[in-house]
């Protein structure tokens, strides 16, 4: 049974017993329920089966008269609207985050209770955006946020890796107190009214109420004195040039991740990452699929025809490619290990279209030629095409 459910169902209306009942009224009530939907005498259907199951749930419940007794403190309590959500979901009342953990003797509140399940498990189980016990978080160092830009590169150095510098304007630590935020010569102290903690306690009957140490503001230790050149904060706007490499075969559209070359933390804390998104630069002749170069050659009819031998570019120098005779128009060819570079060493191809390229325009000889060609060249198979004309037309 879910820690939820002390809170959201009523054991009682399940049963159809006033909250008053008495255990043997309780009991009979639950027999009841459980002899007229109990899946022997309602085969088949599935609405008997939960409600023989909530009926087992709830007298679970309230044949225990311990746990019948903290089901009803529990209802009793939302019920009454002592606790209310604050803005950003986590369940607080008056407005403080509060620590019930030791309203039934410590943290977890004991394994048998609220079905098993901690204390601490059935609050965090109801309140999002919550620390688990509801106790407040200190705020001590704490990490700095992660920072994006965006980096266009050539084709060819995408494929082949570079190293460039990057220049961004963003929050750096303080170089004249190394972001601590007191004055050089000087140190924090810790909170003398927190003790370090950032949170301050207190006991009201069987609740702790914690809240923010406001001496402090919740970072667990007090500037004096503070830098001049950043006012405590540890850290200050300021351009900043690194030298970043870009792997060899990073694609379009990719996110390469810097750890710890984002925005310094607070009060020492670690730095964030540094996200930098990859746009890749057209190539006027090479396209990419994959770990593969891509390239379109225009060939004659009659190369296409007769074969010949290309010289076509790479990245890196040029290869010779053989055209077979007859070869047609669309055909591809390989030259292996001419593409990106991988990891493991390895490397894709350059692939290769022929184009057969039909002049628009011929001269009087080169048609007679022509001509002639056609003549001496068997007609293209149209058979099954011709067939189909006939039945149609």
């Amino acid at each position: 049974m879910s820690s939820k459910d002390w809170i959201e169902k009523d054991f009682y209306a399940v049963l159809g017993v006033d909250k008053a009942a008495s255990a043997d009224d309780v009991k009979k009530a639950y027999r009841k329920v459980a002899r007229e939907s109990h899946p022997d005498h309602n085969p088949g259907d599935p609405k008997a089966e939960e409600r023989f199951k909530a009926a087992s749930e709830a007298y679970n419940v309230l044949s225990d008269s311990g746990r019948r007794r903290e089901y009803d403190e529990m209802r009793s309590l939302f019920g009454s609207g002592a606790f209310r959500r604050n803005a950003r979901g986590g369940g607080q009342p008056g407005g403080m985050p509060f620590d019930v953990s030791d309203m039934f003797g410590g943290p977890g509140g004991g394994d048998r209770r609220f079905g098993g399940a901690g204390f601490q498990d059935l609050f965090s189980s109801i309140f999002s955006g919550g620390q688990a016990g509801g106790q407040a978080a200190a705020r001590g160092p704490a990490r700095g946020r992660d920072v994006e830009t965006e980096v266009a590169l050539d084709f060819g150095d995408a494929v082949r890796g570079v190293t460039l510098p990057l220049t961004l304007r963003a929050p750096g630590v303080c170089d004249t107190c190394h972001g601590n935020g007191a004055k050089p010569g000087t140190q924090p102290r810790t909170c003398p009214v927190c003790h370090g903690a950032g949170v301050t306690t207190r006991d009201q009957g069987s609740f702790s109420f914690s809240e923010p140490c406001r001496n402090c503001q919740g970072v667990g230790t007090v500037v004096e004195e503070k830098c001049p050149e950043c006012h405590g904060s540890g850290g200050v706007t300021k351009t900043r040039t690194m030298n970043v490499r870009f792997p060899a075969g990073v694609a379009d559209g990719q996110r390469i991740r810097l750890a710890g070359r984002g925005e310094p933390g607070e009060r020492g804390g670690p730095a964030g990452d540094l996200f930098v998104h990859v746009k890749v630069r057209p190539d006027e002749l090479f396209g990419r699929t994959g770990d593969d170069l891509t390239l379109s050659v225009p060939v004659t009819f009659a190369e296409a025809v007769l074969g010949t031998d290309l010289r076509v570019p790479t990245l890196d120098g040029a290869v010779t490619l053989r055209v077979p005779p007859g070869t047609p128009s669309g055909r591809v060819l390989r030259a292996r290990g001419k593409g990106v570079v991988r990891r493991d060493g390895q490397a894709g191809d350059l692939l290769v279209t022929l184009d057969v390229v039909v002049p628009a325009r011929l001269s009087d000889e080169a048609r007679t030629a022509l001509e002639s060609f056609a003549e001496q060249t068997p007609p293209a198979a149209r058979e099954h095409l011709d067939a189909r004309v006939r039945r149609v037309s």
